[in-house]
């Protein structure tokens, strides 16, 4: 039977008005409408459902069995949509987040503190792993999402931009280039470098750089967490090259920042699985850390290392 959920409203309405016209006024319908719908679902169920008089309608025994039927069956289906209505907004739960590194350590602190703040009700769950884990933690639903830098083209994956931040250079304050405004790209052809390694989504983006302005530099070590950066600059290993991301400097280090000019920059993205909704206490996590972002940003805007040149 190809009968619509309109149709059999319609019919509810005119058995509890008994009269076209009132059902009409009821729920929107010209009369004619509200007769045609029964028609047809008289003729879709192939029974009679109501005996119409020049004063009212009333019910036939299929037609009274049906509508009390339906009555219960609509009451029942409008129960659970609001149900599955309210599921959907519940900022209650677990929401699972992956984050590489030097992301976890730099933004995802003050969007926990100020998720725990405005959502007591869900508990933020971090997961503090390499860009690649993170990327196939969310293609796999292991996580509900994950923040990280720019994968580049991915057809699975939903990506949203929420921060774009520049290189530094990381010297000793008794490097040469310590007292420099700037540092050129160009200065670090043959310098000895101390990197982070593969699984940072940082570092295809360094050797791109490198590449295109045909530097060839020395890479004497390649670390796996960039807490490590630190020390080994101020050990005298080499120089490097980090994001903004790793700041602020360790307190009471003998270490610089420098600008690195041309500025090449690295995004940061939010990402989830394409087509996939988020959960009511996701989306909200979800905004929180693009907040967050935005209040980094308006930061950054005032400190003079990220505007001058």
């Amino acid at each position: 039977m190809n009968y619509s959920l309109k149709q059999l409203r319609v019919f509810v309405t005119v058995a509890h008005a008994r009269s076209f016209s009132r059902a009409g006024d009821i729920i929107g319908l010209s009369q004619s409408a509200v007769s045609h719908s029964v028609k047809e679902l008289e003729q879709q169920t192939g029974v009679r459902l109501l005996d119409r008089t020049t004063r009212e309608v009333i019910l036939t025994e299929a037609g009274q069995q049906l509508a009390a039927r339906l009555e219960r069956l609509l009451d029942e289906l409008n129960s659970t949509l609001r149900e599955a209505g309210r599921v959907g907004q519940q900022l209650t739960g677990t929401v699972r987040v992956a984050a590489s590194q030097t992301i976890s350590a730099h933004l995802i602190p003050q969007c926990i503190a100020q998720s725990n703040q405005r959502y007591p009700e869900i508990d933020f769950m971090l997961h503090d792993r390499p860009q690649q884990w993170v990327l196939e933690s969310i293609r796999h639903g292991e996580v509900d999402f994950g923040i990280v830098i720019d994968p580049g083209p991915v057809s699975d994956l939903q990506c949203e931009e929420i921060l774009s931040e520049p290189f530094f250079l990381l010297c000793r304050d008794d490097h040469a280039w310590a007292d420099e405004p700037c540092v050129s790209w160009s200065e670090l052809e043959d310098a000895r470098l101390v990197v982070q390694d593969y699984a940072s989504g940082s570092r295809p983006l360094i050797d791109a750089a490198l590449f295109r302005l045909g530097i060839h530099a020395q890479i004497v070590q390649e670390i796996g967490h960039p807490a490590t950066l630190f020390p080994m600059v101020e050990a005298g290993i080499g120089v490097s090259v980090m994001p903004a991301l790793a700041l602020p400097l360790p307190q009471g280090s003998q270490l610089k920042v420098k600008r690195l000019v041309p500025e090449i920059q690295r995004k940061i993205m939010l990402v989830r699985r394409k087509n996939r909704s988020l959960s009511g206490a996701a989306q909200a996590v979800w905004d929180v850390v693009r907040e967050q972002a935005r209040c980094l940003n308006r930061a950054r805007a005032e400190d003079p290392l990220f505007t001058q040149i």
